[in-house]
């Protein structure tokens, strides 16, 4: 099973990084909808394609605008976009005002429930993350699969999502600081290293990518200091944009 990471950055694009966008073609799900969403026309392999978004701020929601353009591109016969019910109201009344845009996209909107059925037998469980304005978490099974992805939060191994994504094969999990900022990333409800680490750790997830990186980083091919993660969660890496995970 492949996830193929669209956006790896939070807050704005940078020339290397889109923001968040986490794509598995085989089961045409998209996690958030960052500025990546282009690449969908190489991936795309269903007719539907099922958008869960975490919350409402733009970087995550953006690129819902491209799949006014993309859909008939990528074959997507239908496009369905799930969510917390004020975050997709605020979506259709806002983003797709007509102020904003001109044309709404057919989508269907669904309030997205504790558990919703997946192609290919899959279960998809969500959990809410302290971040202002609200964010859920995803965790997807299939039998001998699983991913949790979760964003825009402060990690801490106390949290109680922690026990949701207990054992998972892959954590895509944010970390948008250094240590050294960790009193901004819980003021702006992010997270850093060592905290993400140390939360991992503590899910017993059996491998860590970290995502939603800080798109102002001075070096950004290295844009965390990843030995203050892999001192709690030996073998945690830094996604980049064009990365394919397999689980």
């Amino acid at each position: 099973m492949e996830c193929h990471i669209l956006g790896s950055a939070g807050y704005f694009p940078t020339r290397t990084r889109h923001t968040l966008g986490v794509f598995l073609p085989d089961h045409g799900i998209l996690l958030d909808a960052g500025t990546g969403l282009a690449d969908l026309r190489n991936l795309a392999r269903t007719e539907e394609l099922d958008v869960f978004l975490s919350h409402a701020h733009l970087d995550h929601i953006v690129g819902l605008t491209y799949l006014l353009g993309l859909a008939p591109v990528c074959g997507f016969d239908q496009i369905t976009v799930h969510g917390a019910a004020e975050k997709l109201g605020a979506i259709r009344d806002g983003l797709f005002s007509e102020h904003f845009f001109p044309v709404v996209p057919p989508f269907r909107w669904r309030i997205v429930r504790d558990a919703v059925s997946l192609r290919g037998g899959g279960r998809l469980t969500t959990f809410p993350l302290k971040h202002p304005g609200g964010s859920i978490g995803f965790r997807l099974d299939w039998p001998g699969h699983s991913l949790a992805y979760v964003t825009d939060t402060t990690a801490c191994p106390a949290c109680d999502y922690v026990e949701r994504i207990a054992g998972v094969d892959v954590l895509l999990h944010e970390c948008n600081f250094n240590a050294d900022r960790s009193e901004w990333a819980v003021e702006t409800g992010h997270s850093w290293t060592t905290a993400v680490g140390k939360t991992a750790r503590a899910s017993g997830a059996k491998r860590l990518y970290l995502i939603h990186v800080d798109p102002l980083a001075e070096d950004p091919d290295q844009p965390l200091q990843l030995d203050e993660v892999t001192r709690h969660f030996p073998g945690a890496e830094v996604v980049h944009d064009g990365m394919v995970i397999e689980f």
